[in-house]
């Protein structure tokens, strides 16, 4: 049974959103503050975190970065009434997989935590290169023995990469690969998770291809 944590202070709208998710059967918990959800996580995994930016102490997109560091196996939709271009970029770029602005029809919010729920479940599979192993049931990546600590947009842009070496991706097919609701995300986004890639794990591994984008090298010598 998939597991979520509602994260939103507001009474009406979290009703709402239990009554369509307990329809498919998932486990819910609740909070409603930045508090009470860092205290639950500290102890407690769940499987995505649906959450609310405007909260009774404070802005939760501020410490979005730190959860995703701590959680890089959950998926995390924002749901929030702050709906400009602007609003949206951050919440992605922070580490959020999908925004939903408010007020919102609940049959897309179950629709698009099916989709993220999907993509987060992948098959139980290692890559290996050299002395670099990528596992994508547990998204775990070893370089030299080493485990390499990667974010979860870090590490499934790399498997797919890895997985598809073959093949060069343009920034718009990773786009279109790695983010649901990719509406919002842009060029730079891509270019900053691959600088990200690079630094933790040696640079070689991947190659940018001039007016093209990015493939795997599944044969490095430092």
């Amino acid at each position: 049974m998939s597991s979520i944590l509602i994260v939103e202070d507001d009474s009406d709208i979290k009703d709402i959103l239990k009554t369509y998710l307990e329809i498919e059967r998932y486990e819910l918990f609740e909070v409603d503050s930045i508090n009470e959800m860092t205290k639950f996580l500290n102890s407690n995994k769940v499987d995505i975190i649906l959450l609310d930016i405007m909260l009774p102490d404070g802005d939760s997109v501020d410490i979005l970065p730190y959860i995703r560091s701590k959680n890089k196996n959950t998926g995390i939709i924002i749901i929030s009434a702050k709906n400009t271009d602007r609003d949206k970029i951050f919440g992605i770029e922070s580490g959020a997989d999908d925004y939903i602005t408010k007020p919102f029809n609940p049959r897309e919010v179950v629709a698009r935590v099916r989709a993220l729920l999907k993509r987060l479940k992948n098959e139980d599979e290692k890559l290996q290169f050299e002395d670099l192993e990528i596992y994508s049931n547990n998204y775990t990546v070893k370089y030299k023995g080493k485990i390499i600590d990667l974010t979860a947009k870090e590490f499934e842009i790399l498997y797919l990469l890895a997985k598809n070496n073959n093949k060069i991706f343009s920034r718009n097919e990773i786009i279109e690969s790695i983010w649901y609701d990719n509406e919002y995300i842009t060029d730079r986004v891509v270019d900053v998770h691959i600088s990200m890639i690079r630094s933790k794990i040696g640079k070689n591994w991947i190659k940018t291809i001039r007016n093209m984008g990015y493939k795997f090298n599944k044969k490095v010598t430092d």
